[in-house]
């Protein structure tokens, strides 16, 4: 597989040199493969659906063709993936997409556990370690951390914002040691990502250190979570066919999203087949891409902190590959677009759970809103011509290609994806449901260990000589 830039389409390179790079010095660009080749139509059709490996193995192949040989790729997504990944029904056309199951609570575990293993991989006969930088607003440290903890021939270094993660979240980034280490940035997580992204083009830092991203501006901690999405609307097309004789539902994935890593991950899934419908992009205040669908202006803006703090970007990484692969107008036609405040996603909560008796965190709250809003009403009057108001709440102004299936054909099936668990917001879930949330063994343990971040000033210079310093 050949890829290129999202700022420079002649630029042509390799899997290994996208991902040891992480993004393209020279310009500043993601790398983005040049063609989304189709799945075996027999492996889709299967009944039941083939195993997660199978198909993660199955889609991965062709992305790393001549670079990781199969049984080598077959070794790295075992080794990976000893968790699954939980498509629950919890109404007549609602499923929620548990993506909690790894070892850190959240679905970056998906991404990160691939990513470690091949960058390991690709990493094995050099004589320096491969250092790797991740910005993280919540979920993405302690993912990668965990996932890269002790794995030969990486380093990892978090940056955080300091005061602006769950204090859960805090403490499964601040924890770690040996190859893993932790800053806490005063600063949001745009800063801790400009921080990032400023390394990434220093030439003069790069002649002294081999470099790699984590973030989901790195094409292996992408590609992984197309697996999930492809799991699961085929588990979601088999089942309501089998049980409630929907053989063609309209598969709608509703999306929680803030980089936007997780939604072009679906994309990705639907270029190759997945029976996917459309998606409804749901972000909390930090509404830059509802905005830019809306308006068709693309404005990055300085992140707001919320409860849904992992969705907290102002300036999502991610808008480059959609830009790159769809124009505005199919990005309109695939996309219903809803964005929620912090007063609606408490509601969220309390909604879903009295109604379902599911508990969701507030990440998945917000696709759960966005979900309900869309099949009682929202986007039948948005077909009837209403305009909303997209500085408010809700559903922006655009009817997608799928309205139909919602307002007429009635087949629509929601998907949410439920991002992280939701102990790891107790606090919220608590005030919301009335109830506290039931802690996992593994999240437990972490509230125990010593916290051992470093303060780092949102600055450039401080950071790079810090670096300089202390990794080799």
């Amino acid at each position: 597989m050949i890829y290129t830039d999202t700022r420079d389409s002649s630029v042509k390179t390799t899997f290994k040199t996208a991902v040891v790079n992480g993004m393209n010095e020279k310009t500043g660009g993601l790398y983005i493969p040049v063609e989304f080749p189709k799945l075996d139509p027999e492996l889709l059709k299967k009944n039941p659906q083939a195993s997660f490996q199978d198909i993660a193995f199955a889609m991965a192949r062709p992305f790393v063709e001549g670079e990781i040989p199969d049984a080598d790729l077959r070794a790295i997504i075992e080794d990976a993936y000893p968790f699954p990944a939980e498509s629950v029904k919890v109404d007549s056309n609602t499923y929620v997409l548990e993506l909690f199951h790894g070892p850190t609570c959240a679905f970056k575990d998906f991404g990160a556990r691939f990513m470690a293993r091949v960058m390991s991989y690709f990493n094995r006969n050099e004589s320096t370690p491969l250092h790797i930088l991740v910005a993280t607003s919540g979920d993405t440290g302690s993912a990668v951390g965990s996932a890269f903890h002790n794995v030969p021939g990486l380093d990892v270094t978090i940056l955080y914002p300091e005061g602006k993660v769950s204090k859960l979240q805090e403490k499964q980034l601040s924890t770690f040691d040996g190859n893993v280490r932790a800053l806490k940035v005063k600063g949001t997580f745009d800063d801790c990502q400009k921080l990032v992204k400023t390394a990434f083009t220093d030439t003069e830092l790069r002649g002294k250190l081999r470099l790699s991203s984590a973030n989901s501006i790195n094409i292996s901690r992408l590609l992984p979570q197309s697996f999930y999405y492809m799991f699961s609307s085929l588990y979601v097309k088999n089942n309501e066919a089998k049980n409630n004789g929907i053989h063609n539902p309209e598969i709608i994935m509703v999306v929680p999203s803030g980089n936007f890593g997780n939604l072009t991950s679906g994309l990705i899934a639907k270029e190759m087949g997945a029976p996917i419908s459309g998606f409804v992009a749901a972000t909390n205040t930090n509404r830059t891409i509802p905005d830019w669908i809306a308006t068709g202006k693309y404005e990055a803006r300085p992140s707001v902190e919320t409860y849904a703090n992992a969705m907290d970007v102002g300036a999502p990484s991610n808008y480059e590959r959609i830009a790159a692969m769809y124009s505005l107008d199919q990005v309109k036609e695939m996309f219903g677009s809803y964005w929620l405040d912090d007063e609606g996603i408490m509601a969220s909560i309390k909604d879903c759970f009295e109604k379902t008796g599911y508990t969701i965190d507030p990440h998945g709250a917000v696709g759960w809103k966005a979900w309900s809003d869309i099949k009682n009403g929202e986007l039948k009057a948005l077909t009837e011509g209403k305009k909303n108001d997209f500085t408010k709440p809700g559903l922006t102004p655009n009817v997608p290609s799928w309205a139909s299936a919602v307002t007429e054909k009635k087949n629509a099936i929601g998907v949410i994806l439920e991002t992280a668990h939701p102990a790891k917001f107790g606090s919220i879930v608590a005030e919301a449901t009335g109830k506290d949330p039931e802690i996992p063994a593994r999240l437990e343990a972490v509230l125990k260990l010593e916290d051992k971040a470093i303060p780092m000033n949102n600055d450039y210079q401080q950071f790079k000589a810090w670096l300089l310093a202390n990794l080799k």
